[in-house]
């Protein structure tokens, strides 16, 4: 038998569960998964031929008003609780300690500029960052470790992780609030941070804040 025949016959014994399964399947992964879990690891997980990517889309659109939605972070999905109601799981929240100002600007540096160099990090705060204030944003995995600079010495870059998106329920680093807004929620204090522009001038001509660019 040929090749081609064979394969055609092997495909044809796997043939993929209907969409309407397909989508209860990627429901149960994503009920299941305590972190945000990539189209390519349900495809992995689901039987042969299915599309996770299309079952998902319409688990997406049934979610939709309800109680719990299906939720993009970052390049993954996850199962969350509709942010009107989040008042009604204040009673189960964990108050993490504070982190330190050092570690606050170097984040905010990180997120508003990535990717950046430590170097970079120094010139923008215009002190030293301390390796134990790195190490902390690594621990809390909120940042990582970004492509090599192809300038001398190659210097590493950070950038912020799925898991500090997560965290702030940002889909992407182009969500990030403007300094207002982390002040209004008590991520900031009212001194200026370093390497930020100043109120009037993140605010544009309809008023609304702008955020900073990200570096190419």
């Amino acid at each position: 038998m040929p090749a081609d025949d064979r394969t055609e016959r092997e495909e044809s014994l796997f043939e993929a569960p209907p969409l309407a399964e397909q989508e209860r399947m990627v429901e149960a992964i994503l009920f299941a998964s305590a972190e945000p879990v990539r189209v390519a690891e349900l495809n992995a997980r689901m039987p042969h031929g299915c599309d996770a990517a299309e079952a998902l889309a319409l688990l997406r659109r049934r979610y939709q008003g309800r109680g719990v939605q299906v939720v993009k972070v970052g390049e993954a999905w996850v199962l969350r609780t509709a942010p009107d109601l989040g008042f009604l799981m204040q009673k189960e929240t964990v108050e993490t300690r504070k982190l330190s100002r050092a570690a606050i600007e170097t984040l905010a540096i990180v997120a508003y500029h990535q990717p950046v160099t430590r170097a970079e990090i120094e010139e923008i705060r215009g002190v030293s960052v301390s390796r134990g204030t790195v190490d902390q944003l690594l621990e809390l995995e909120w940042i990582r470790f970004g492509r090599r600079r192809m300038t001398p010495g190659r210097p590493v870059t950070y950038v912020v992780t799925e898991t500090f998106l997560d965290h702030f329920g940002l889909e992407s680093a182009r969500d990030l609030p403007g300094l207002k807004e982390l002040r209004a929620a008590g991520l900031l204090d009212s001194r200026p941070l370093p390497g930020a522009p100043s109120e009037d001038d993140e605010a544009g001509e309809d008023g609304q804040s702008d955020m900073f660019e990200d570096e190419s």
